[in-house]
C-alpha cells in the first residue's frame, strides 16, 4: 500500500493542473474573504439595528469557501478522469490488478492533499476576513469559531472526496464537472434558500455542510432554518461522500477500462 500511495502522490505532483487548482482554491477563498469582510465593514453602519445586533462575523469569514471549493472540485475530477482520457488507467490497473487497493490509494492520497489544502485555506481565509471586517472582526478563540474552522476543513475534505467518487463513477471530466459545478455553485448562491426548492435542496451535500460554517443565515429565521444541527449536517455531507465513493468503487470494479 505504501508503494501505491507513493505512486499516486507522484501522479498528483506531475499533473500541471494540481498547482493551478490548489493555488486558485487558496487565492479565491482568501481574496474573496477579504473583500466580503470589507464590504460588511463598509456597509455595517447602514444595516438596520436588528441586523447589527445579530451580525455574525463568521458568515463573512467562510462565505468565500463556496467559491474556492470549485477549484478543489475541479482538481479532484481531473486527477481521476485524467487517467481515463489518456488511457494510462490500463497501465495503472495492470500494475495493480486489485482495483479496490488502487482506488483506496487514490482516495487516500487525495484525502491527504485535500486536508493540507483545507487547513491552509481555512486559516488564511479566517485571517483575511478578519482583516477586512476590522472592528467587527472576531477572535480565533471566540465562541463557535473553533468548531466552524474545524467544520470548514472537514467540509472541504469531504467535498473533494465526493467529487472523487463521482468522477470515478462517470470516468469523464465533462459530465462530472457538468453536474458538480452547477450543483455547488447554484446551490451555494441562493437556490438552497428558495422556499419551494428548499425542502429538497437543504439536503444536498453543500447545503448540509454550510450550517457548521455559519453561512446559511440566522437559525431563528425560517428562511434559513434547517431541521438538523451543524454536526448532523456535516454528517449528512459525509453520507453523500460515502455514497459517491462507493458508487465510484463499484463502477471501477465492474467496468472495463
Amino acid at each position: 500500500m505504501t508503494a501505491l500511495l507513493s505512486a499516486e502522490w507522484l501522479k498528483i505532483r506531475s499533473v500541471r493542473s494540481t498547482t493551478w487548482c490548489v493555488s486558485l482554491t487558496i487565492a479565491l477563498s482568501v481574496g474573496l474573504a477579504y473583500l466580503v469582510g470589507l464590504s460588511f465593514r463598509t456597509n455595517f453602519p447602514d444595516l438596520p439595528p436588528d441586523q447589527r445586533a445579530t451580525f455574525d462575523p463568521l458568515f463573512a469569514t467562510f462565505y468565500s469557501l463556496t467559491i474556492g471549493q470549485l477549484a478543489l472540485v475541479v482538481l479532484a475530477v481531473l486527477l481521476v478522469t485524467g487517467e481515463y482520457s489518456t488511457g494510462t488507467i490500463r497501465a495503472s490497473l495492470t500494475a495493480t490488478p486489485r482495483r479496490g487497493r488502487f482506488y483506496a490509494a487514490k482516495a487516500g492520497t487525495g484525502t491527504l492533499l485535500a486536508a493540507a489544502v483545507a487547513m491552509v485555506t481555512v486559516l488564511a481565509t479566517f485571517a483575511a476576513a478578519q482583516a477586512g471586517l476590522g472592528p467587527h472582526a472576531t477572535s480565533p478563540r471566540a465562541d463557535g469559531v473553533p468548531a466552524a474552522a474545524a467544520g470548514a476543513c472537514l467540509y472541504l475534505m469531504l467535498i473533494y472526496l465526493f467529487a472523487t467518487g463521482l468522477a470515478a463513477l462517470l470516468r469523464n471530466a465533462i459530465p462530472a464537472l457538468g453536474i458538480l459545478l452547477p450543483l455547488l455553485f447554484l446551490g451555494s448562491q441562493g437556490l438552497g434558500n428558495v422556499p419551494k426548492l428548499k425542502t429538497v435542496t437543504q439536503y444536498l451535500p453543500d447545503q448540509t455542510g454550510m450550517v457548521i460554517m455559519h453561512i446559511v443565515g440566522q437559525a431563528n429565521d425560517p428562511r434559513f432554518a434547517r431541521p438538523y444541527g451543524p454536526w448532523a449536517g456535516l454528517g449528512l455531507t459525509a453520507l453523500w461522500t460515502a455514497a459517491a465513493l462507493l458508487a465510484g468503487y463499484l463502477a471501477m470494479r465492474h467496468r472495463d477500462t
